[in-house]
């Protein structure tokens, strides 16, 4: 987990701030719906692009970006504006309807998080034979249209500090193929099993899914940045 830094005061409720509809569910619109409402702009919105908090046992809110953690969920759009407003405006104590200390540093945690999970979960891909790296397996899987015997890739990586030429070319054998490229040589080779990586794929199936989602989190969160 990402260190937290100390805890601000405990916040009030700030009486500007928007209010969730007094007793609207987390789940906006229905037990299974993915609607969630943002407490910092009040927009309803698609959860995969919004991260979820809630405020533990000792009153401090926690990032859950997995989304696992028991307790009322509070939404907020993955944009580092509304996360900053939330934090400075108190507007997780207004939603919670409680005090609450909020640390200062929540953006870096959630970001820090984000991150962890892509890589972790780019690691898992290479372990299960799903992820492979370097220019030439590469190219060979994209013109195969497949890893190994498993067919169909789901995403390219490129370090945000490899050369362009390389990358030019696997673009041209990638068409319509998302690429991340939010993570350096040296993260991707941790998690690839390497010293370092600059290009490689993950084939289609679930787990792309579930890192394309918690990649565009990331981005979204780091823009301006």
């Amino acid at each position: 987990m990402v260190s937290p830094q100390v805890s601000g005061p405990a916040m009030t409720p700030d009486p500007d701030a928007p209010l969730l509809p007094e007793g609207e569910a987390e789940a906006v619109g229905g037990a299974k719906s993915p609607l969630r409402r943002c407490i910092a702009s009040g927009v309803v919105g698609e959860k995969d692009g919004m991260i979820r908090f809630v405020v533990g046992p000792d009153g401090t809110v926690v990032p859950d970006v997995e989304e696992t953690l028991p307790g009322r969920g509070l939404w907020l759009t993955a944009d580092p504006a509304l996360v900053e407003k939330a934090v400075a405006k108190g507007l997780f104590a207004k939603a919670a309807r409680r005090s609450v200390r909020t640390p200062a540093d929540l953006g870096a945690q959630v970001s820090g998080l984000l991150r962890r999970r892509c890589l972790d979960l780019v690691g898992l891909a290479r372990r299960g034979g799903q992820a492979v790296a370097g220019f030439e397996k590469v190219a060979a899987a994209l013109r195969a249209k497949a890893i190994g015997t498993r067919s169909g890739i789901g995403l390219r990586l490129e370090a945000s500090d490899g050369a362009a030429d390389g990358r030019s070319k696997l673009d041209a054998l990638s068409p319509g193929i998302p690429v991340v490229d939010i993570f350096d040589r040296g993260e991707l080779g941790m998690a690839l099993g390497r010293d370092d990586a600059v290009h490689a794929v993950v084939g289609a199936g679930p787990l792309v899914q579930r890192l394309q989602r918690e990649a565009d989190r990331l981005r979204a969160l780091s823009k301006g940045r």
